[in-house]
């Protein structure tokens, strides 16, 4: 297993597009998705046991109880140590508001630039297919250019939901859980940081402009989770980065 990618599920019975997994995994056999069902209430779980049973490629994890999206990530990657040891390690939000056929990108991203980090970045430009509702993209880029600030780091875009590790960088990252439940891609580079100094992740970690990208209907984030921001960007900051 070269690359495994995690796909956190809660709640994904209407939005779960498995024969895209399928079609994928089929053309694609050096990936392998493994799939944590986080504590479901709809037929998720029965969904992604059906879909395990029809490929190797497509593996399943359970939690019972729902422990939010930073913490079903944090499970997956450790379950994946634990088990195996592939050349990558991502996460992939179940969605597919970032096409699969992207991971290919990303994989030859890291082995092009030799770096332990690939994150997507949504740039709405010409000749790309990025589409994003006006108040989000808005909202995201505030947020992101005081998460920027905050970290002393010029990342444009921190929240995409498709990300790529070197397996050595992930068991580092991974390890402890989040103190953000939300905002933990943010806290994965504060963590990286902390771990090895900017000069060393503005030289490891790579932001791919993703060719296609789409708002999907259904997001599990809310109001309240975008108010509760500030704080949890101070508390990443007070932990990670404050000298």
């Amino acid at each position: 297993m070269q690359t495994i990618i995690v796909i956190p599920c809660y709640n994904e019975e209407k939005r779960l597009r498995s024969h895209d997994f399928l079609d994928f995994v089929q053309v694609h056999p050096d990936v392998t998705f493994l799939f944590v069902n986080d504590g479901s209430k709809d037929n998720t779980l029965v969904m992604l046991q059906n879909l395990s049973r029809q490929s190797a490629k497509l593996m399943l994890l359970n939690l019972p109880k729902n422990a939010g999206k930073a913490e079903a990530v944090r499970q997956g990657v450790m379950y994946i140590l634990q088990k195996w040891q592939p050349h990558r390690i991502g996460f992939w939000d179940a969605d597919l508001s970032t096409p699969l056929n992207e991971i290919e990108c990303f994989i030859q991203q890291m082995e092009k630039y030799g770096c332990s980090m690939v994150i997507g970045t949504r740039i709405k430009r010409l000749g790309a297919k990025v589409y994003r509702k006006t108040t989000r993209f808005l909202l995201g880029r505030m947020f992101a250019t005081v998460a920027a600030y905050m970290m002393n780091l010029p990342v444009y875009d921190t929240q995409c939901g498709a990300k790529l590790f070197k397996t050595q960088l992930a068991a580092s990252l991974f390890q402890l859980p989040f103190i953000s439940k939300w905002l933990f891609d943010v806290e994965l580079l504060a963590r990286y940081i902390q771990l090895s100094g900017i000069p060393t992740v503005c030289r490891q970690v790579y932001e791919y402009p993703v060719y296609e990208w789409q708002d999907i209907g259904g997001s599990k984030l809310k109001l309240v989770d975008f108010l509760s921001a500030p704080m949890e960007l101070w508390k990443i900051w007070r932990t990670y980065i404050k000298k």
